[in-house]
Formats: C-alpha cells, sequence, structure tokens
C-alpha cells in the first residue's frame, strides 16, 4: 500500500516537471522568433506658412520595385500634357504718317495789347482827348510823335464835325498809317556776295535774329556764310554756329578776343570763293555811348568793304521793351555806321510798340522786321496797316 502511493506522488512530479519544461520552451520560441513589421507612418514634417505653424503631410516615398509587382491592368499611365498651341502675334498696325500740324504765323494783334481799344465809347471832350495822350505816351510812341499826330487829329475832327470819341479814334488810326507810310522795307542783297551787319547793345538777341533770317534766307534758295564777329561775348561763336548747322549755312570764326574786322573779312573772302549770295556779320553788343567801341563798329564796316562784295544792309537790333531809349539808341548807330533798317524784337512782352512810329517819325529809317515770338517764324515782316489795327483792337 505505501509502494503505491509512492508510484503514484512520482508519477504526479513528473508530469508536473514535463509540462513546466513544455511551457518554458514555448515561451522561449515565442520571444526568439522575429518581430512583425510595423506600419510605417507618412513622414510628418511642420512647415510654417503666413498664419502659423501649418502640418503637413507628405506623400510616402515609393520604391519603383513595389511598381513593378503592381499587375497591368491596374497601372493607370499619366495623361500627356496637352501641347502648347504657339501664339500668334497680331500683324503691326499700319504706320499712320503723321504730317507735322502748320505753324500758325505770329500777327500784331496776337502780340500787342489793344493799347488804344479801351477808350472806345467815349463823348469828344477835353478828359478824352488827355487819356488819349497819355496811353500814347504810355505806349512808348514819344511825347514829340504823340504831341505832332493829335495836333493833327484834333484839327481833323474839328473840320470833320466828329460826334463822338469812336469818329476822333478813327481818325488817328488813318493819321498813323499816314505817318508810318508806303516805306520799303525790303532787304536789299546788293554785292558779290551782300553783307549784311547786325548791330545793337547787349542782349537785344542779334544772334537769334541772324539764326532765324539765314534760316528764311536758306529756305528761299540763297547760300549763306554766318561771320562770328562777337569775339568777345562767351559761346557767342557757338550758338552762331548751332544755327549756321540748322540753315546749312557757311560758318567763319576766328579765336576768341580776336579783331571782329578780320573776321568778317575772312567770311567775306571765304563766300566770295564758294559763290555764297549772303554774308550776316555778328557784331559784339556795345553801349551806344562808348565812344570808343562805336569807334570799333566804323572800323569793322569799313573792313569788310575792302573786301569783295558790298554792305548793302546794317540793321539795328532794339529790344522793344526799353522803349524811349530804343530811340537814343537809334540815334547813336546811325551816326556811327548808317544804318538802314531796325529789328524790333521781344514785342511778345510787356511792349506797346509805339516805339516804331517814334523811330519813322524822328529818323525816318524804317522798321524792317519785328520778333513776336521765340519761333523761327516768329520773326516777321513789319505791315503798318495790321500793326495799327492791332493797337487798336
Amino acid at each position: 500500500m505505501n509502494a503505491l502511493l509512492l508510484v503514484i506522488v512520482i508519477v504526479i512530479a513528473l508530469a508536473v516537471v514535463g509540462a513546466g519544461l513544455f511551457f518554458s520552451r514555448r515561451q522561449n520560441a515565442a520571444a526568439e522568433a522575429p518581430p512583425r513589421p510595423a506600419a510605417t507612418a507618412p513622414d510628418v514634417r511642420e512647415v510654417a506658412d503666413v498664419a502659423g505653424d501649418v502640418l503637413v503631410e507628405e506623400a510616402p516615398d515609393v520604391d519603383p520595385r513595389d511598381v513593378a509587382d503592381v499587375p497591368g491592368d491596374l497601372l493607370v499611365e499619366p495623361e500627356p500634357e496637352p501641347e502648347l498651341e504657339a501664339e500668334v502675334e497680331p500683324e503691326p498696325d499700319a504706320e499712320v504718317e503723321l504730317k507735322p500740324e502748320p505753324v500758325e504765323k505770329a500777327t500784331f494783334r496776337d502780340r500787342l495789347a489793344g493799347v488804344l481799344g479801351g477808350l472806345r465809347g467815349r463823348s469828344i471832350d477835353e478828359d478824352a482827348w488827355e487819356e488819349l495822350e497819355e496811353a500814347l505816351i504810355l505806349a512808348d510812341v514819344g511825347v514829340p510823335t504823340t504831341m505832332a499826330i493829335l495836333d493833327r487829329v484834333r484839327d481833323r475832327a474839328k473840320e470833320e464835325k466828329a460826334r463822338d470819341f469812336d469818329a476822333a479814334l478813327a481818325l488817328l488810326r488813318d493819321e498813323m498809317e499816314l505817318e508810318l507810310g508806303d516805306i520799303d522795307i525790303s532787304l536789299v542783297i546788293e554785292g558779290e556776295p551782300a553783307i549784311w551787319m547786325f548791330v545793337g547793345v547787349n542782349g537785344v538777341g542779334k544772334t537769334t535774329t541772324i539764326g532765324k533770317l539765314a534760316k528764311r534766307e536758306a529756305d528761299a534758295g540763297r547760300k549763306i556764310v554766318l561771320a562770328a564777329g562777337d569775339t568777345f561775348r562767351a559761346a557767342a561763336a557757338e550758338q552762331l554756329e548751332t544755327w549756321a548747322e540748322r540753315s546749312d549755312a557757311g560758318f567763319v570764326r576766328g579765336a576768341e578776343g580776336a579783331d571782329p574786322g578780320s573776321v568778317v573779312f575772312d567770311a567775306v573772302e571765304h563766300a566770295a570763293a564758294v559763290n555764297a549770295d549772303l554774308v550776316m556779320a555778328d557784331t559784339a553788343g556795345r553801349l551806344h555811348n562808348k565812344t570808343n567801341l562805336m569807334e570799333e563798329l566804323r572800323k569793322v564796316r569799313r573792313v569788310a568793304e575792302k573786301a569783295q562784295g558790298k554792305v548793302s544792309e546794317v540793321l539795328l537790333v532794339i529790344d522793344a521793351t526799353t522803349g524811349q531809349n530804343g530811340l537814343v539808341q537809334a540815334k547813336q548807330f546811325t551816326e556811327a555806321v548808317e544804318v538802314t533798317g531796325i529789328v524790333l524784337t521781344k514785342l511778345d512782352g510787356s511792349a506797346k510798340g509805339g516805339i516804331v512810329l517814334a523811330i519813322q517819325k524822328e529818323l525816318g529809317i524804317p522798321v524792317k522786321l519785328v520778333g513776336l515770338g521765340e519761333g523761327i517764324e516768329d520773326l516777321v515782316e513789319f505791315d503798318a496797316h495790321e500793326f495799327v489795327d492791332a493797337l487798336f483792337a
């Protein structure tokens, strides 16, 4: 009986030991088995945008070998990109030839302020006559010329029994046109070549006047040579050379400070050699009351006439804004170089223009050209009728 119990205990112990060994090996086998690959999550990166930090999920990298294992019917071929059609450039618009707008010629009516037009509608009395006298003097007609003209107008108004002041103004207009008369204002071209000298005080526009007139004469078909006789003013020769280029004219200059007479002489000789029709000689501006400078101007004219050709015009350039001082200049220059005509410049400014009457009345020198603006076309021939008409506009 005891032996049987012992056997049972031994059997039970062996069973327990065997079961323990079995479970122990099973756990060891499970521990040694390689772990299953975990599903890889796509990379997540932080991308900062304007509003703040934003998570952007990027597509996982794909192994090209994995793609090769996919069945052909599951592969989706990418759609071909549409071909870009070549842009067709629009045909350029047909060029339209723009014709230059015609340059309107300046007129006295455009430039003069109608200094006498405000006296219309008055009755004939002494106050009206005094206002008319004052208006003429303020218009630069000058006292002697004003008194002479008004005396004749008063006499005619009495004889013709003018009823109102408008009739008296009509008589004044007639007297002014008679005063200006039918004077020849043409520019004389005599000699081979002809020589035109331009004289005047500083700053009146001699060089510019020469340039504009050279362009006009060149357009008329004449061959021109410009002489830079102003050897004292800085850049005077360069300014005249620019005008020579514009009018396709010849140009002769000397060294700075050279004798102006020699420059003019050389220009005349050059003009004769090339068969030019006309020499336009610039001279240095000078005060009319400086005896030595006026004597130098006499010398320039004498030297010019020693060369071939003839001095057919001596044009005095006067700034219209100088008023009665222009009359004094005209007297002095006429005594020195025998002025043949007046060029009245800057009549587009504050000038009243009455100096024209004073010069022709007291000196008998015709105003041949007037400058009504800055443009080349604004240098025009003097028209007595148009001038008087503008004063009464």
